[in-house]
């Protein structure tokens, strides 16, 4: 007996990353050495302090509910992160935890739109900002950027793409897949073109903010443009920059009636975000930030012995990044090179013949290139790159 799912269904798909991992992990367990370069993943372990946290909470009984939207004490902890590290001011009241920062983008999406409602969604982008739109009863508007252009979108694009209809951009900066980052000037403009727009709200996914390297120090939309923050939802959590992903906290910030919607969504979905979890959170937030100085000093050196044996391999461009953990070559030249018809299937080709799983660029929205991580030890990285250039050589 067949059973039928939703309507919806029809227009979303599951995760290309989450696939990619699924397939490479499948292979391992066949015995087959694969460099896994597929995931969003920081390899280093989560601060020892960090999981002491947990430890003690455990301990301490911090195993019950909490509150949909979070603790109190970790509401507080994020508005003094926005305090101190953005010059943004929020109220408990304007804060929301979540399961992660995923959590938090698609009860946004939720509690903003619905059907004849758009959204702008810059291309490259992040795999499940288009599904959550979709998933939201809404349409996305993708708007291309190549590296002709440092994968931004420019002032006019923005303008171009605006409509009667347009309920949400999400800007994400640095970005996954691409490592570019906005600069201050850059996210003012924007923010000119859409003064004129009040009922476009900004979600600003600032989740690898701290894995930053750019001469000029990270900015969020809400700093670069403080006449739009009372319509912009900031949103970030510790699984990136703390190596904390499978502890699943995210948090947001924003319009006190926005939080409100999310928080029941919330409510009716997942209720709180892990009790323990949150207190490692907590201790993230509010302790020694030297681990991450150290896992970002690390990020860097590894982006740099990516980019420069990428732009090395024939048929390969690839831009350097400003921040994650990301490297996104153009690899159009090395299809037509190799008969390839698209990225797709080159990706299939490198897991096949080099056993490297990576990302097609398609799964961005923009073809014609691969997406690896380089969340690995340079070691593996370098072998990695190694098996990728005899097959692109063969």
């Amino acid at each position: 007996m067949s059973v039928a799912v939703s309507k919806r269904m029809a227009r979303v798909q599951p995760s290309a990353t989450g696939a990619v991992l699924a397939r490479a992990t499948e292979l391992r367990a066949a015995g087959r050495d694969i460099i896994n370069l597929g995931a969003g993943e920081p390899d280093f372990d989560t601060p020892e302090a960090i999981r002491r946290a947990a430890i003690d909470a455990i301990a301490n009984g911090a195993t019950r509910y909490t509150p949909v939207d979070g603790t109190a004490e970790l509401k507080t902890a994020v508005c003094n992160k926005f305090r101190r590290e953005n010059g943004l001011e929020y109220e408990i009241s304007q804060v929301i935890v979540t399961s992660g920062a995923k959590q938090a983008l698609f009860n946004l999406c939720l509690s903003l739109l619905g059907p004849g409602d758009e959204a702008i969604v810059p291309a490259p982008h992040w795999v499940s900002y288009p599904h959550m739109v979709r998933l939201a009863g809404a349409e996305a508007v993708i708007v291309e950027a190549g590296i002709e252009q440092d994968f931004k979108i420019t002032p006019a694009q923005l303008e171009a793409a605006l409509s009667a209809n347009t309920h949400l951009l999400i800007l994400n900066s640095p970005s996954n897949p691409t490592g570019a980052s906005y600069t201050r000037a850059e996210l003012a403009a924007l923010g000119e073109v859409l003064e004129p727009w009040p009922n476009v709200v900004v979600a600003a996914d600032d989740i690898y903010e701290h894995i930053h390297w750019a001469e000029e120090p990270f900015t969020s939309f809400a700093a670069a443009c403080p006449s739009l923050a009372g319509r912009t939802v900031t949103t970030n959590g510790v699984s990136k920059a703390y190596a904390m992903t499978g502890w699943r906290i995210g948090y947001a910030a924003g319009p006190e009636a926005l939080i409100g919607a999310m928080r029941t969504v919330q409510s009716q979905s997942t209720s709180n975000p892990c009790s323990v979890s949150q207190q490692a959170a907590l201790a993230a937030l509010e302790g020694d930030q030297a681990p991450v100085a150290e896992m970002v000093a690390a990020y860097r050196n590894r982006h740099d012995l990516v980019v420069e044996a990428l732009n090395r391999l024939p048929g390969v461009e690839c831009r350097p990044g400003e921040g994650t953990f990301y490297a996104f070559p153009k690899v159009t030249d090395a299809l037509r090179s190799l008969d390839i018809a698209d990225d797709l299937a080159l990706t299939e080709l490198l897991l096949e013949k080099a056993n490297v799983a990576v990302v097609p660029g398609s799964a961005f929205g923009t073809p014609g290139y691969i997406r690896l991580s380089f969340a690995s030890s340079e070691a593996t990285l370098t072998e990695a790159l190694n098996r990728i250039e005899r097959v692109l050589l063969a």
